[in-house]
């Protein structure tokens, strides 16, 4: 029951629209939306039992949800649960999840129980330092489109950027709303575009890391705001990142490898959305009961891993509801065909990428030392160790191009442009999963 003086003081103030609100002492909020009814409510969990609100008193100040007709919602950009509806166990929870997938989604054993349980941590994302990407690769028409709508309605506030015309709404909309951003390369073809996705992923899985932006103030001024990108991150590319440290965030699985499996639909049924909103209601009760999770450090060094992977399987095994589970991530991560792309093709990569930026510039000679330099300029050089002369013509010759000296110096013979360009295709050079510097 609101005091006078509250009341008194939420007529000075209009109300906050929020989407998801934790407060310092523990508040939890969360909006629901039900676009049959047109309606959108704030749920709150306390001792375990769900209210609905329609507008929210908290530390003095009042909230409430976001309108039934925002653009983002009625356009399916963001999904949200409808209710807080209860479930049996986690295990059963992790089952129907499972399920839920595989009907839709043709992927390997291991790489579906790094799904189902991937979708568990988006919703409780916000316990965690850390983060690892989910990540598909594969061909046009491989799947990566049904892999992205399938997990994506299932994951916590799911941002889909498809509906983005440019990158810069989405700086805006992770920052506020947070949740899970769902991006497919196919979606941005400009090559500054894909350079400010790749910012967004380099920065986007621990905290601490915004991304500084200009914004016009409305007296015309450009002032740099930052913009928290934190959050898990579903992902489709044609082919591995260059920079390595990328690549190492990413839980990837290669589709279109194998035959498809004949019971996978070719459309998805009319049930599908029904079908991942009780789904989602069923999560929404998860994140209440499961926010305040006792996080566990003895995973650290359990399972012989390096650093770097132990890092980002850790939140996984937070949130594993079974020893056969946590088993099969471990086996997973263990495997280099699995986890991490060929370092030899990267690098292939990286130094193709700089022959094609050099071959877009009219005044540039494809000299090998032109090369080294070019390189050196790259965000992916510290993968790359020392980048010398004789290192990039040994690249080279792999690549089946032989330089030639003239004048003093090595360059590439202008017979093998055509060389070259069958190479810039046979190793993507130029689309999403690259760092963003050549155009395709």
């Amino acid at each position: 029951m609101e005091s006078r003086s509250d009341q008194d003081e939420r007529k000075k103030t209009k109300p906050t629209p929020i989407v998801s609100l934790r407060t310092k002492s523990g508040d939890v909020v969360e909006m629901v939306f039900r676009p049959q009814e047109g309606k959108t409510r704030l749920v709150t969990s306390r001792d375990g039992q769900v209210e609905e609100h329609d507008r929210l008193l908290l530390n003095g100040r009042e909230y409430v949800a976001y309108s039934a007709e925002n653009n983002l919602l009625t356009h399916r950009v963001l999904l949200l649960p409808s209710s807080a509806d209860s479930y049996a166990s986690d295990v059963s929870l992790l089952d129907e999840i499972r399920s839920f997938i595989h009907r839709h989604v043709d992927l390997s054993r291991s790489f579906e129980e790094i799904v189902a349980h991937y979708v568990l941590l988006t919703w409780v994302y916000d316990q965690f330092n850390e983060l690892p990407y989910l990540r598909v690769r594969g061909d046009y028409g491989s799947g990566k489109s049904r892999f992205l709508l399938t997990v994506g309605s299932l994951c916590w506030k799911p941002i889909f950027a498809s509906g983005a015309s440019t990158v810069s709404p989405l700086f805006r909309l992770i920052d506020q709303v947070g949740g899970t951003l769902i991006v497919d390369e196919a979606d941005f073809w400009a090559s500054d575009e894909r350079t400010e996705i790749v910012k967004i992923l380099n920065n986007g899985n621990a905290r601490g890391f915004p991304v500084l932006r200009s914004e016009v103030s409305p007296s015309k001024e450009f002032s740099p705001r930052a913009f928290n990108i934190y959050g898990p991150k579903v992902v489709a590319t044609r082919h591995p990142f260059e920079d390595e440290a990328l690549e190492s965030r990413c839980l990837t699985e290669v589709l279109g490898t194998r035959p498809l499996r004949k019971d996978i639909p070719i459309s998805l049924p009319k049930s599908f959305e029904g079908e991942a909103d009780a789904l989602r209601n069923k999560l929404l009760r998860y994140r209440f009961a499961h926010l305040d999770m006792e996080l566990s450090e003895a995973s650290m060094n359990d399972s012989g891993l390096e650093p770097r992977r132990m890092q980002i399987l850790r939140p996984l095994l937070q949130v594993a509801v079974s020893k056969s589970a946590k088993a099969v991530m471990r086996e997973f991560f263990s495997s280099d065909s699995n986890f991490s792309h060929n370092r030899d093709r990267a690098i292939s990569r990286q130094v193709l990428s700089a022959v094609s930026e050099l071959m877009r510039n009219p005044s540039a000679q494809l000299t090998i030392g032109a090369i080294a330099e070019r390189l050196k300029t790259t965000s992916a050089v510290h993968s790359l160790g020392e980048v010398s002369h004789r290192w990039v013509g040994s690249v080279l010759r792999r690549l089946g191009l032989e330089p030639q000296k003239s004048n003093g110096v090595y360059k590439i013979a202008v017979s093998d442009f055509g060389r070259i360009t069958e190479l810039l295709e046979q190793y993507g050079v130029g689309d999403f999963g690259d760092i963003g510097d050549v155009d395709r």
